[in-house]
């Protein structure tokens, strides 16, 4: 159980200036209050504080030291709380659960402050009011470093899980939420929107003359040609293997066959003469061209314009079908 706390006046001044509430704070003006105040032995491991539970209470550490983690006991620790630094209080001051888990690094001595008290003191000591305001922007400021953080390694995940890692376009996935949205623009505007699926023709062969290496080249040095070839408001993804997808805004059936030859004769050139330092050996592909119909939607647009690229392959390959 708590004890009550008793402050020899001998060491009392030094004790107050070592804690981070109590800088500055003259003994006269809190001993009363501190008097009223309990303390705790806190063994290692054992938790603190935590989200769901209730808290009461703000706890300095006199001894000892706490380790703060967020989102479970198991995270990495997140900071270290040393001799005369405090825990507790926003979830006072915010009168809401803790938002962290709080487990003793060691056996520490706590001393704990009602809630209660806490306002007392701070009518009672302007330096102690002073000291909790610091304490709170450095929290809010600490907590902003971490959303932060984590907003840029959410961000940096998400990049990954949407963009292919070979050619640097977008994958599947982002196909998934980046055609359904300028399919709808289109129909909103009254558009038309068509739609290529593009397969390097006989990869497989090439990846077992030349190997594995030689096909990844193959593709970065085909994705690139691609990428010269298409405006910047089409939306080109690699589909899956040696595919890749690409949406055309604004174009119909009878434009978006005219892009096809024409880049399917730049990729078939352009890797094959030598001039791309990539690969020298000539990779050809075939494409299958739709339009959207009136009453599509992108996995019908998906089907028919893969319906369309078998047709090229059936048709000899390094070729452009609708």
């Amino acid at each position: 159980m708590p004890q009550s706390l008793a402050i020899n006046s001998d060491y009392k001044r030094s004790l107050l200036n070592s804690l981070e509430l109590f800088k500055g704070v003259q003994p006269n003006d809190v001993h009363e209050l501190l008097q009223r105040c309990d303390r705790k032995d806190l063994a290692a491991g054992e938790l603190l504080l935590s989200p769901g539970a209730k808290n009461e209470h703000v706890f300095i550490v006199l001894s000892g030291s706490l380790n703060i983690h967020v989102g479970s006991v198991d995270t990495p620790v997140l900071a270290t709380m040393d001799v005369g630094a405090c825990v507790g209080e926003m979830s006072i001051i915010e009168d809401r659960d803790p938002s962290a888990f709080v487990i003793g690094a060691e056996e520490s001595h706590l001393l704990l402050i009602h809630q209660s008290v806490l306002w007392e003191m701070v009518n009672a000591s302007h330096e102690f009011a002073k000291n909790l305001l610091i304490v709170l922007s450095e929290r809010v400021r600490s907590h902003n470093r971490v959303i932060a953080d984590s907003f840029g390694e959410l961000k940096k995940f998400e990049r990954h899980a949407t963009t292919d890692a070979l050619t640097s376009l977008a994958n599947r996935h982002a196909m998934r939420e980046m055609f359904p949205a300028a399919i709808e623009l289109c129909l909103e505007k009254d558009k038309p929107i068509a739609m290529m699926m593009i397969d390097v023709d006989n990869f497989k062969q090439f990846n077992d003359m030349f190997g594995h290496i030689a096909g990844d080249r193959a593709l970065s040095a085909v994705s690139k040609i691609l990428k010269s070839q298409f405006r910047p408001n089409d939306l080109l993804v690699r589909y899956g293997g040696d595919e890749f997808a690409v949406l055309l805004p604004g174009a119909n059936k009878e434009q978006a066959l005219v892009v096809g030859e024409r880049v399917r004769i730049a990729v078939g050139g352009k890797t094959g003469d030598g001039s791309d330092s990539l690969i020298k050996i000539p990779v050809n592909i075939s494409m299958g061209v739709a339009e959207l119909a009136n009453t599509g939607n992108l996995d019908t647009l998906t089907r028919d314009a893969d319906a369309a690229l078998y047709r090229a392959k059936n048709a000899g390959r390094n070729a452009v079908s609708d």
